[in-house]
C-alpha cells in the first residue's frame, strides 16, 4: 500500500491557548472546579491555509479533503469550511471533499493511500498527522515544516525529546527529511531535496536502524551512527 499524503494545519490559532488571543491566553478558570478553553478561528487564517492546501493539491494528485466537526462546532468549523469551499471554486480540477474528524480518524487507519492533501484546523491536524506518521513508520520518520509567508522552520514532527536527551538514542531521520521539505517547498530546490531524501533511503537500505525503528536483521546504531550513514550516502550521491 503506497502512502503519499500531506497534513496541512493552520498553526497560528485554534485550540492552542498560547496563540489565539491578542493578550493573555485562551484558557481561564472562573472557579477552581471549572476550566474554559476558547477556540479562535479566523477567516484570514482559514483562507490562507486553504489557498496553500489547494495549491499543493493541484501540483500533486489533485485531491483535497477538509477535516471538520461542523456538526458540533457550527460557528468555528462552519467558518473554516466556508473558506475552504470558497477557495475550492478557484481550483475546479482539484477533487474537494469534506470529512468529519472522528470518521477521518478511522479512515486514515483503514486506507491512508486514498488521501492526498488533508486540510485541517490546528488541533485536528495535530492529531491526524501523528496517526499518519505512525502508519508510515513512526514519528522518528515524520518530517514537518512550519511555513509562513516570509519564514520557514523545519523540525521533526515529534518535536523535542528531553527524556532521551544526551543518550545517543534519538532518530535523526525526521530532521533530515524536514530539511528536505524546507528545501523543496520553501526554496524551490527540488533536486537538493531529492538528494537528501535519497540519502535517507540509502541509509535505511544499508540496514542501519535506531532503536525506535529496529527490525530483524538490521544493525542498531545511535543518533551519531544514523547521522553518519545519511551523510556518507549523501556524499556518495553528490559525487
Amino acid at each position: 500500500m503506497g502512502i503519499d499524503c500531506i497534513v496541512m494545519r493552520e498553526n497560528t490559532e485554534g485550540f492552542y491557548s498560547d496563540r489565539n488571543m491578542y493578550q493573555g491566553v485562551g484558557e481561564l478558570m472562573p472557579t477552581k472546579d471549572c476550566a474554559i478553553s476558547i477556540r479562535n478561528i479566523t477567516r484570514k487564517g482559514s483562507t490562507r491555509i486553504a489557498e496553500i492546501g489547494f495549491k499543493y493539491a493541484q501540483e500533486r494528485r489533485k485531491k483535497l479533503v477538509a477535516i471538520h466537526k461542523a456538526n458540533v462546532l457550527r460557528f468555528s468549523d462552519g467558518l473554516f469550511l466556508e473558506c475552504a469551499r470558497e477557495v475550492s471554486k478557484k481550483y475546479p480540477d482539484v477533487e474537494y471533499k469534506e470529512q468529519i474528524v472522528d470518521s477521518m480518524s478511522a479512515l486514515i487507519i483503514r486506507d491512508p493511500s486514498v488521501f492526498d492533501v488533508i486540510l485541517a484546523t490546528n488541533l485536528f491536524g495535530d492529531n491526524l498527522s501523528d496517526a499518519a506518521s505512525e502508519i508510515a513508520g513512526g514519528l522518528g520518520l515524520a518530517e514537518s515544516i512550519n511555513a509562513g509567508e516570509n519564514y520557514c522552520i523545519a523540525q521533526a514532527q515529534h518535536g523535542s525529546a528531553p527524556d532521551i536527551a544526551g543518550q545517543n538514542l534519538a532518530n535523526p531521520l525526521a530532521q533530515f527529511l524536514s530539511f528536505a521539505m524546507m528545501l523543496r517547498y520553501s526554496f524551490g530546490q527540488a533536486a537538493e531535496a531529492d538528494l537528501v531524501e535519497k540519502a535517507v533511503a540509502d541509509a535505511l537500505a544499508s540496514g542501519k536502524r535506531t532503536g525506535d525503528i529496529m527490525a530483524p536483521g538490521c544493525e542498531q546504531v545511535g543518533t551519531d551512527g544514523m547521522t553518519k550513514a545519511v551523510l556518507e550516502a549523501m556524499d556518495a550521491l553528490a559525487r
